[in-house]
């Protein structure tokens, strides 16, 4: 699944497959001296197996978002974003696994919620199984919203499978807006394997340079991929 982590994962779901994944969110941070706090929910990214390698994405979600310091709220809908990803290399005798990753941003979102504008976000994606038990993802990332010059993400995350049906992770992540500032976060959660194809996370987060936190909750759900039992 590519939640509840901040990193997106270097694999496609299987072809013909569709899977869903959606979870809420709640947060808190602060902008130019103004406390705000923000519901997501549901946040839900859709994702359709094409053929091997490569799926079709679809991401969109209800937000609230209240000033506290002038208690205004603005509740909406975001921009639909519509993409793809692709295994760029994916062997079973090459301990490394790649896919690139890209969304087209379209200003369908509420007024006040939206960019205004044509916007991309683009990830390489990149993972390591280490032990069989433990294993490491990261992400390097260009976004562009139309205005000045982008955003650099980036994010490293170690997973751990603690049973066949529990994992954790723990995961540094940021960006630098407009190539200038840098904010730096991190972020820890678990997942649990209710069904081969439903799975349940809970994860959590903060700024460590800036003030954000949040902790959020969803489920993921595959249809037609993989058995049930």
């Amino acid at each position: 699944t590519d939640r509840p982590d901040q990193t997106e994962g270097s694999t496609s779901i299987p072809v013909g497959s569709l899977q869903i994944e959606t979870g809420l969110l709640m947060g808190f941070n602060n902008i130019d001296g103004a406390s705000y706090r923000f519901l997501v929910g549901p946040t839900t990214l859709f994702r359709v197996g094409l053929i091997k390698g490569l799926e079709l994405r679809v991401f969109n979600q209800l937000e609230s978002v209240k000033n506290t310091t002038k208690s205004k709220e603005i509740n909406g809908i975001s921009d639909l974003q519509i993409g793809a990803k692709i295994e760029v290399l994916n062997k079973e005798n090459i301990n490394a696994k790649i896919a690139f990753l890209s969304h087209l941003v379209i200003p369908t979102g509420t007024k006040t919620l939206s960019i205004d504008s044509y916007g991309v976000i683009n990830k390489l994606a990149l993972s390591h199984d280490l032990n069989g038990k433990i294993g490491v993802g990261y992400n390097i990332g260009y976004n562009y919203f139309g205005k000045d010059r982008g955003d650099l993400t980036y994010s490293l995350v170690f997973g751990f499978s603690m049973t066949e049906k529990l994992s954790v992770f723990v995961e540094g992540y940021g960006d630098v807006s407009n190539f200038t500032d840098n904010y730096v976060n991190f972020d820890s959660g678990f997942t649990y394997l209710i069904r081969n194809n439903l799975q349940f996370d809970f994860s959590f987060g903060t700024g460590i340079n800036h003030y954000m936190n949040f902790f959020s909750t969803g489920i993921s759900w595959n249809i037609g991929g993989y058995k049930t039992d």
